[in-house]
Order: C-alpha cells, then sequence, then structure tokens
C-alpha cells in the first residue's frame, strides 16, 4: 500500500526543489498522493499542490504551474487568498495581464485589513511591476492612516490591529523603495521612526522576552525522550510545535514582528544549563532562564523574507513552509 505523505516529507520535498536534477519527479509525488488521497492531513491537499505549483515555477513550467495553482484554490476555497495571489503572478508572468491584474485588485483590499496580505506586493514585484506595488502599498497606508484618525475611539484590540499593519506596510514599503533606488520620504521616515521605536520597546519589555524557546524536530524528539513528564507541556508532534511558535510570533507582531525572533535549544544544551543552575530542566522557569541565555547562532529573527529559508530549519523557503500554515 503506498505511504501517506506526512508533512516532513512535504518540506524535504520543499527543500529539496532548488537542487533536485528531476524536479518533475518530486511533483509527480506530490500530485498523485493529492490524486489518490494519501495526504496525511487532508487540510493540507491545497499547501501540496502550492509547493508542487512552486517547484514548477522555478523550474520554469508556468503553464503546468498556473494549473496546479488553480487546483489548488479549489482545494482550500476558505483559504484561497495566497493561493489567488500566486495565480495572479503566474498569469502575469505568462503575459495575461489582463487576467492577473483582474485577480490582484480583487485581492488589494486586504492590504487594509491583513497584516499578511503583502504576498500581493511581492508577486506584482516579482512580475515587474514595482511601481505598481509601490503606489498600492501607499494607497493601503494613507488609508489606514486616514481610519485611525477618524476613528480614535476604537477598541484597544482595533487600535493594536492598525498598528501592526501600519508597521508591517512601511516596513515593506521603505525596502521596496531601496530596491528601487528611491530617496527617503515621510513614509521611509515614518518606517525608520517606528523601527526605532520598536526596538525600544521590546527592549523594555517587563513580560518576557521577544525571543521565543524553539526546538528543531531532532531536538524536540530528544527533549521529550529524555523528559517524559514535558509531553504535557508541549503539542504533540513537532509540525504542531512549530506551526504554534509560527503563530505566537505573528500575534506578537503587533509590538514590531520584524524585531521577533526565536531561540533554538537542544535538549544536551538545557540538561547542561540546569545542572550548572542546580534547577530542574522539567519546570518553565528553569526554560525560561535556558532560553534567555542563547545567543549568536542560536538567535534567528523572524520573519525571514519570503524567498528565504523558513526559520525552522527546514530548508524550505518561508513562503511555502511555516507562512502559509500561520494564515488559519
Amino acid at each position: 500500500m503506498p505511504e501517506l505523505l506526512t508533512a516532513d516529507r512535504i518540506e524535504e520535498i520543499g527543500s529539496l526543489a532548488t537542487e533536485s536534477p528531476d524536479p518533475a519527479a518530486l511533483v509527480a509525488e506530490l500530485v498523485s498522493a493529492v490524486d489518490e488521497g494519501r495526504v496525511a492531513d487532508p487540510d493540507d491537499t491545497g499547501y501540496v499542490l502550492l509547493v508542487a505549483t512552486d517547484i514548477l515555477r522555478q523550474a520554469g513550467d508556468l503553464a503546468d504551474a498556473l494549473a496546479l495553482a488553480t487546483r489548488a484554490i479549489a482545494e482550500q476555497p476558505d483559504e484561497d487568498t495566497f493561493a489567488r495571489s500566486v495565480r495572479a503572478g503566474l498569469l502575469l508572468s505568462l503575459g495575461r495581464e489582463d487576467e492577473g491584474m483582474a485577480e490582484l485588485t480583487a485581492l488589494r483590499p486586504l492590504l487594509e485589513t491583513n497584516p499578511n496580505a503583502t504576498y500581493l506586493i511581492e508577486e506584482l514585484a516579482e512580475a515587474g511591476h514595482p511601481d505598481l506595488a509601490l503606489e498600492w502599498l501607499t494607497a493601503a497606508l494613507d488609508a489606514i492612516l486616514a481610519r485611525t484618525r477618524d476613528q480614535q475611539h476604537e477598541s484597544e484590540d482595533a487600535q493594536d490591529e492598525a498598528a501592526a499593519m501600519i508597521y508591517g506596510l512601511t516596513q515593506r514599503r521603505h525596502n521596496l523603495r531601496e530596491e528601487m533606488g528611491l530617496p527617503h520620504d515621510e513614509y521611509d521616515n515614518l518606517a525608520d521612526r517606528l523601527r526605532a521605536a520598536s526596538n525600544h520597546a521590546l527592549d523594555a519589555l517587563d513580560d518576557g522576552p521577544a525571543t521565543l524557546l524553539f526546538w528543531p524536530q531532532a531536538e524536540f524528539n530528544a527533549l521529550l525522550l529524555r523528559w517524559p513528564a514535558l509531553v504535557e507541556s508541549y503539542p504533540a508532534t513537532w509540525d504542531e510545535h512549530r506551526a504554534q511558535t509560527e503563530r505566537a510570533l505573528v500575534d506578537a507582531s503587533g509590538l514590531g514582528g520584524v524585531d521577533l525572533g526565536v531561540v533554538v535549544g537542544s535538549a544536551a544544551g538545557l540538561a547542561a544549563f540546569a545542572e550548572r543552575e542546580g534547577s530542574d530542566p522539567t519546570d518553565e522557569e528553569t526554560q525560561d532562564e535556558y532560553a534567555d541565555s542563547l545567543t549568536g547562532p542560536d538567535l534567528r529573527a523572524w520573519p525571514p523574507g519570503r524567498n528565504d529559508a523558513c526559520w525552522c530549519g527546514s530548508g524550505t523557503k518561508y513562503k511555502k513552509c511555516c507562512l502559509p500554515r500561520s494564515r488559519g
């Protein structure tokens, strides 16, 4: 009986894509698992198709990539905005400008409501429309700032959400203008001020560190084997652990998400730390103090760029690893 396609295997395939001599074989493995109902978690079906889409896109097979992106939309109709943006980018790359722009324009309002929606900007920029991407970012900022001025009595949650949106949009706009070689303007100055203020706020936090303790897969397994009592404190699987960490980082991003991060722990490191401190390695306070002691190569900034390696260490690009899993 053919094996189920697990989350770990999906990530492994994604990490192999750029170096594989036969990307078509990787795509075939993914698509056949979908066709035969062998995706271990049915909720991953659309994601599997998007991983296959990205492999084809990198290989230059845009027509087949478009077909898979279209299929991914059908597989996840309730959470299809990312897949629709990928499809739109492929349409633009295939010269079907009217269709691609119509799709992205329909999604454009997300820039004012969804802090993750800058993937629309990535598709525009990658398709050779950086000026339009800049225009959309500027208009979204204008709208959100106007809304916050007109609605000063909104709830605290609404104000925090607006602040997170403004922070993320100014940083992405600032980066895009730098890539385009444009001089600073007022929003670039705002981006600099917000970043500086965010760094200061994070340094001054009294209720917890700006980083989260994260266990790579081998260390997660070693941790629970060495101290079985920790089973009650952690999710059932490593995949759930990293998804939980990503969601926590997203939730904290209102304080300045690009300055957040994870510190990478090891079972041996925790044991050595606990022995030095004469403390219990299964105690939450010990683990917090251990996390505070980790710096240098053990620290990974969050979020990485969409095309950079994912912070979780899978080797897969962030945009097709932990980023889409944070949108649930």
